[in-house]
């Protein structure tokens, strides 16, 4: 008998273990040697990034250090998460690159992380995205190259030339990122325009020493190494929130401040004038103090005892915060070292024996630092109740000088300054104080009739925040946001400084030396142009000499006047409103505005007149006209596509009390201010997204101090007495539509 047999087979399904675990094996079955070397991209824009987050992380261990350990943590998280995202991506089946891939997604989630912690979810995911993109993009070209690099057919010539172009591309790069593209508007020019230049270090000896607590861990100046022992003073009044991790780092808390200071003083006998510098809120951990040696020796050069003082721990930490009631603090931190300087002043042995001239003292402080010196100068508004500043009245404060100030009002309110003179200096691309906040300022200080003060502004175009403290870098963000910020057609920092040094030496050596040769350059910047880069400024000034005739603060009534004037327009549009910093929001003040309407044959009049006459000087005729004007014919044009101002013309009229009249185009002194319009982000869009906004509008109400001598008047109309009295003054618009802004009216 046959026996058939029959066999059957049968394809049994693998255990799911046995399948996870061949797939996982196979992880990399399609990251080829191009993907793998593709992964150089991805990892260099990781490291970018991370790079960034340190930059603005400063742990106090310097800037290398800080970077080797961020390089380490970014390389390690790369490693692990780009390998996890793959099995991941292995365990789908997924036939693609998966190592390359996950890399690519640990670039996508950190950077938007690293920058949604300081920016909106659209703005860290455009950055995100645009950087992983680029990392990409950047990937794949090395890949492509490095494949040609290692084929046989590739001669050894292009190889080499592979080798250096592919240099060429990191170093630029690199140097794009360090530098900002930084691009010079011009050199500057040396000059005796002025009869002296301020800018150039005077005829003293500079000899430079620090005090401080001695026991400052972080900066041996102040601590082993210190020259000169100060005394420590207890904030614990003003400030509660001190972090212990701040206490920790530091070494001290709130109720043991020290008092540091870097001294520039000129040698020599007698007794000199005495200024104290001090820095704004940049981190904590990069000390700020030291970035005005500049201005420290040139002071000193010209004989002032000038101290650089440290109140770097007051400032902002990434780490720790910032202790509350800052601004007050910074303030009083000010009138302590004045306290502690005649301590010194008073010992023998001590450098500043017999030495400080404190009947003549001036303040100069940036950003945070220009609020903190008005703040300290109008001490009683917040410090009255204050026992332990019981001897200010030693102290005669005459002179400040705010370079890029804050002006947020402490306890609901603002410094107010009294026949002090004041001087303010902002960059129109500040991108850290983008406001003109030194405007308030300006508006709040008075004078006495009569009074030997004055105050000033110098708007500067190219100008930032940063370039004004040699320690600050170029970006006035600080990272990873500070690499939004556009960094070209910039001033370069040694021109910055060298407006600064200009303008402060000449604004110490006229409000402490009484050197009058420097008058002219506060009056009219355009005396001192030679002495300066070639950039657009834009300045207004006001003394104890002036008589006003109306400042637009007086009534809601605009047709009436102080002094019983009246006002009036024909054919014109005229109103009094606030005036507005780029945020849209107050500066404080009011101002005129006029509005020529339309173009046409028929002119736009607003006249201010006085049946009896208007004020004038006390002692002396009148000699000059003087008032502050802004153009805003800008704002006409964001309302029309098309609108052409080019044809606008003002003049100015005035009449005696006679009734003799004469009559000038403005032109005929100088041109309307061209203020500049800044685009501060690397795009548009950002423009109007980044920051909440704060960059939206290009400009603001920035004016211009005009001086009209009243014999130039009286050169087209011989018959014009404006010493019998003036009883008219009219502005009168012609041609093309336009618009400006009035202020501060009267006369010398």
């Amino acid at each position: 008998m046959d026996l058939q047999i029959q066999a059957e087979f049968s394809l049994r399904k693998p255990p799911f273990r046995t399948r996870i675990m061949r797939r996982i094996r196979r992880t990399y079955q399609y990251d080829t040697r191009f993907w793998r070397t593709s992964i150089a991209g991805p990892w260099g824009v990781g490291m970018f990034a991370f790079a960034l987050a340190a930059l603005g992380l400063p742990t106090g261990l310097g800037l290398g250090m800080d970077l080797l350990l961020a390089l380490f943590v970014a390389t390690i998280a790369m490693f692990i998460v780009a390998n996890a995202i793959a099995v991941l991506l292995a365990l789908t089946g997924l036939p693609a690159p998966r190592l390359f891939i996950g890399t690519v997604l640990f670039d996508l989630g950190t950077i938007f992380f690293i920058f949604y912690n300081e920016e909106s979810f659209a703005i860290s995911s455009v950055v995100a995205v645009t950087l992983t993109l680029l990392g990409v993009i950047a990937g794949l070209l090395w890949g492509l190259l490095a494949k040609i690099y290692n084929s046989h057919r590739t001669s050894k010539r292009l190889r080499a030339g592979m080798k250096i172009a592919a240099a060429l591309c990191i170093s630029i790069v690199m140097w794009t990122v360090v530098s900002g593209g930084i691009q010079s508007v011009q050199s500057i020019a040396v000059s005796d325009h002025v009869e002296l230049n301020p800018a150039l270090p005077g005829s003293y000896s500079v000899q430079s020493f620090n005090y401080g607590s001695g026991t400052d861990i972080w900066q041996r100046e102040f601590g082993a190494e210190v020259d000169l022992l100060s005394q420590s003073v207890d904030a614990s009044a003003y400030i509660s929130k001190w972090s212990k991790y701040r206490k920790l780092y530091l070494g001290y808390d709130q109720h043991a401040l020290p008092l540091n200071g870097r001294v520039w003083m000129p040698e020599g006998s007698g007794t000199y004038p005495l200024i104290l510098i001090v820095h704004g809120n940049h981190l904590m951990e990069d000390w700020s103090d030291a970035g005005y040696a500049y201005l420290g020796e040139q002071l000193a050069s010209r004989g002032f005892i000038t101290v650089s003082i440290d109140e770097n721990f007051l400032n902002y930490s990434s780490w720790t915060g910032i202790p509350n009631n800052d601004m007050k603090v910074r303030a009083w931190i000010l009138l302590k070292h004045l306290q502690q300087i005649q301590t010194f002043a008073e010992s023998p042995g001590t450098p500043f024996y017999s030495k400080v001239d404190m009947d003549n003292i001036a303040l100069v402080g940036h950003s945070r630092g220009g609020q903190a010196i008005a703040m300290a100068a109008d001490y009683t508004r917040w410090f009255s109740s204050d026992n332990t500043l019981d001897n200010m009245e030693l102290f005669n404060i005459k002179a400040l000088a705010a370079i890029a100030p804050t002006d947020k009002k402490v306890d609901e309110t603002g410094a107010k300054l009294k026949d002090i003179s004041y001087l303010t200096i902002q960059g129109a691309n500040d991108g850290d104080v983008s406001d003109f906040d030194g405007d308030r300022q300006y508006n709040r200080t008075s004078f006495s009739k009569g009074a030997n003060a004055f105050k000033a502004s110098l708007y500067v175009s190219g100008a930032n925040h940063s370039q004004f403290n040699t320690e600050w870098g170029l970006r006035d963000i600080s990272f990873p946001k500070g690499i939004l910020l556009k960094r070209y057609n910039f001033l370069t920092g040694v021109e910055q400084r060298t407006i600064a040094k200009g303008y402060i030496s000449a604004f110490m050596e006229t409000a402490l030396h009484q050197q009058e040769q420097y008058w002219p350059m506060f009056r009219d910047y355009r005396e001192a142009l030679r002495l300066l880069p070639e950039t657009t400024y834009i300045n207004q000034f006001e003394d104890g000499q002036f008589t006003m005739w109306t400042r637009f603060e007086e009534d809601s009534n605009r047709k009436t006047l102080p002094g019983g004037g009246q006002a009036e327009g024909t054919n014109i549009i005229w109103r009094e409103e606030e005036t507005k910093n780029r945020g849209k929001s107050s500066k404080g003040d009011h101002a005129l505005v006029l509005e020529r309407s339309n173009s046409g044959s028929a002119e736009s009049i607003y006249s201010m007149s006085w049946v009896f006459g208007a004020p004038l000087p006390e002692n002396q005729p009148p000699d000059t006209l003087s008032f502050s004007l802004a153009d805003q014919c800008r704002l006409l044009s964001e309302l029309e596509e098309e609108t052409d101002h080019g044809d606008f013309h003002i003049e100015v009229e005035l009449t005696d009390t006679d009734g003799a009249k004469a009559r000038l185009p403005l032109s005929h002194f100088r041109d309307l201010p061209t203020v500049p319009e800044v685009q501060f982000t690397l795009h548009p869009w950002l423009e109007q997204h980044m920051s909440d906004g704060k960059y939206k509008n290009p400009t603001e109400a920035i004016f211009q101090t005009y001086r009209l001598p009243l014999t130039e008047f009286i050169s087209v109309n011989t018959k014009f007495a404006p010493e019998k009295g003036i009883q008219s003054l009219s502005f009168i618009l012609s041609g093309d539509r336009g618009r400006i802004m009035l202020d501060d009216i009267g006369i010398y």
